[in-house]
């Protein structure tokens, strides 16, 4: 039985997807890097130290990769209070605490960016603990941010919650299974063969099926 749920922050909670995709753009023009818009999508959920080499190549990587990132920060922080939660988000989070499961937000996002997320959805009054940026050696798909949110908590198993392929893989890494959302952008069968064990179009439709998952109600 699992007794901790994992939740993925932005793309899943929050919608960034497109505002972390636009903002990486610019970041990579800054240094004459031109990546059409769908390959950065498709490297969404990664943090910087993977995406960049997913994006442009460790070349890039190993030139610019402190400088590209500061460059990130800069343009998504134009856009950030344009984000906004998705509907059922804070909902979502209420009902799975109110089933007797700890809520933990995981987020590889840096402390500011997650502080003003946790304030859209009042995470604070309602999760057990979160992570930025600072709470792991390597981001997803590596497996560290799913295992640095179980230990927040003392969990012994978790459920991640998540929006993108690469959630789905790190949680897999540590045999976390993991319940996926369509907010970010990606198919339901990317999903599925990424490791989802189920997909949902919204969070509303999570929380109404969420008695046919791992967060059902203890019988």
């Amino acid at each position: 039985m699992a007794d901790t749920a994992i939740f993925d922050v932005d793309g899943t909670l929050i919608d960034t997807n497109y505002h972390h995709a636009i903002a990486w753009y610019r970041a990579f023009r800054r240094f004459d890097i031109t990546r059409p818009l769908w390959r950065i999508h498709r490297a969404i959920g990664m943090g910087g130290d993977q995406l960049i080499p997913a994006v442009a190549g460790q070349a890039a990587r190993d030139r610019h990769g402190d400088a590209l990132e500061d460059a990130w920060k800069t343009e998504f922080d134009k856009m950030i209070d344009e984000v906004r939660p998705f509907d059922g988000a804070r909902d979502l989070l209420a009902e799975v605490k109110s089933r007797g499961f700890r809520v933990v937000l995981a987020s590889s996002g840096k402390k500011p960016h997650v502080e003003h997320y946790l304030d859209l959805i009042d995470g604070r009054s309602v999760a057990d603990a979160w992570t930025t940026s600072e709470d792991a050696d390597h981001s997803k798909p590596e497996p560290d941010l799913v295992r640095s949110a179980l230990g927040r908590v003392d969990g012994a198993t978790g459920v991640m919650i998540g929006d993108s392929t690469w959630d789905c893989v790190a949680a897999g890494k540590l045999g976390v299974p993991t319940l996926a959302v369509r907010t970010g952008g990606f198919s339901v069968e990317e999903l599925t063969e990424a490791g989802a064990a189920r997909v949902f179009d919204s969070l509303i439709d999570l929380r109404d099926a969420l008695d046919d998952t791992p967060l059902a109600r203890p019988s």
